[in-house]
């Protein structure tokens, strides 16, 4: 699994041009049309959240499969720290990265970042957890296990 160095976390969108009203043609000296505040609301979408929720319940049923619920509070608190420590990882990932000369972030970058930034016991749990993803997600598309010599396609 690798990741671009020189691609940001979070995508952007460009800004979006102004529209001008014409000023010679046909249309020069037409007040422009008014659009409805109606109709253009109702096309406008959602915006998107990333949240990891989901799977903060599906782990909440593994550990206790008897109805436990959590409630929005404590979901948004889970959330915001799962999504902190996912780009304390990234980042300290991406400079191993760069510190080595690399421009990918492997498998090794990860695990680096992971010791340096969980303590001990915590640490050893969450690399063999993430190995053991790995392992299942390679096997599951017919990759080679991860055994620290191979890439997850296997090759060298």
């Amino acid at each position: 699994l690798t990741y671009d160095v020189h691609t940001p976390l979070t995508a952007t969108m460009p800004p979006k041009a102004e529209k001008k009203p014409a000023t010679t043609g046909m249309g020069a000296g037409k007040a422009p049309a008014k659009m409805s505040t109606t109709s253009s609301s109702s096309k406008r979408s959602k915006k998107r959240t990333e949240s990891y929720g989901r799977f903060i319940n599906l782990v909440l049923k593994q550990v206790h499969p008897d109805n436990t619920t959590i409630s929005k509070k404590a979901m948004a608190i889970m959330d915001s720290f799962v999504h902190d420590m996912f780009e304390r990882i990234a980042t300290e990932a991406s400079k191993l990265a760069q510190y080595t000369k690399k421009s990918t972030i492997g498998y090794h970058e990860i695990e680096y970042a992971i010791d340096l930034l969980l303590p001990g016991e915590l640490a050893r749990l969450a690399k063999r957890e993430g190995k053991n993803a790995i392992t299942k997600w390679a096997a599951s598309i017919g990759g080679a296990p991860i055994d620290g010599s191979q890439s997850i396609t296997g090759k060298r």
